[in-house]
């Protein structure tokens, strides 16, 4: 029986949220999750984060940089004029937690398009702010990703579609910019998902995937889309990345709501012991 491709990596920031942040490693790697990823590790100290993978075996594989005034609302800065020092300074901190839990990926959030600013503006902004971050990133053999965001979830936010994504890529030209590819948020702003994934997938520019279930953001195995097809999709297509499992538990944060939901996630688990 050949064992199946697809490597889970859970996200803390959704996932275990019946737990404190720095327990949820040990529940991930107790549930046989080899990898994390969460939005930001910035509340807590490098070194107890990376105390907590090395312990329980896990590799952390992605991480946000810091998005600007997250707790008033802001959603990124790559794309905000006037606020490139921000990035800047943003980046450079990411940079020091990727290289201290060896992560070989950080998220620069695109924001959201502030009203009156014409889209070419923001734009040359955003190419910008992303050339200049994936040079920095490279000294360390660290990729950039961006994520096209659908605009329910996120209203306004900037970049939406995966053609415009990799429309970035080309115009940057950095061969470490690549797109974090969210099957939840490409259901809901242009489905045909398993064509999207056929067309980019061998391009190599698809530097993460994540999931979730359509329309509530649920478990893989809740919703329209038919995820044990599209992992299938993806052994086909030789994607041997992370596929980051970023959705909120139908139990919510009740005593064993994430465990207790995580039936669909049996086939997939095996001890390769490698990392891409």
């Amino acid at each position: 029986m050949v064992t199946p491709m697809p490597r889970f990596a859970a996200n803390l920031s959704m996932l275990y949220q019946e737990l404190p942040f720095l327990d949820r490693f040990a529940a991930a790697a107790q549930d046989g999750f080899e990898a994390v990823e969460y939005l930001f590790p910035y509340a807590f100290e490098r070194g107890d984060i990376a105390a907590r993978l090395k312990t329980h075996g896990l590799s952390q594989v992605l991480f946000n940089a810091p998005p600007g005034h997250w707790d008033a609302g802001e959603r990124g800065l790559a794309c905000l004029p006037g606020r490139e020092a921000e990035f800047r300074t943003a980046m450079g901190l990411a940079l020091e937690y990727a290289a201290a839990l060896d992560c070989p990926r950080v998220h620069a959030m695109a924001g959201l398009a502030p009203a009156g600013v014409p889209r070419e503006t923001l734009r040359a902004t955003y190419i910008e702010n992303l050339r200049w971050a994936a040079q920095q990133a490279a000294r360390q053999n660290v990729d950039v990703l961006i994520e096209p965001i659908n605009t329910r979830d996120i209203p306004g936010f900037f970049l939406n579609r995966q053609d415009d994504a990799h429309a970035v890529l080309a115009e940057v030209g950095e061969p470490n910019l690549k797109v974090q590819m969210d099957l939840y948020h490409c259901q809901i702003v242009e489905g045909d998902v398993t064509m999207k994934l056929r067309q980019y997938l061998p391009t190599g520019r698809v530097g993460h995937l994540q999931v979730a279930g359509v329309p509530q953001r649920h478990e893989p195995d809740i919703g329209e889309l038919n995820h044990a097809y599209i992992f299938s999709v993806l052994d086909e297509l030789g994607y041997e990345g992370w596929v980051g499992c970023e959705y909120r538990p139908q139990a919510g944060a009740k005593p064993g709501g994430t465990s207790d939901g995580l039936g669909w996630l049996q086939p997939y688990l095996r001890k390769s012991g490698s990392t891409p």
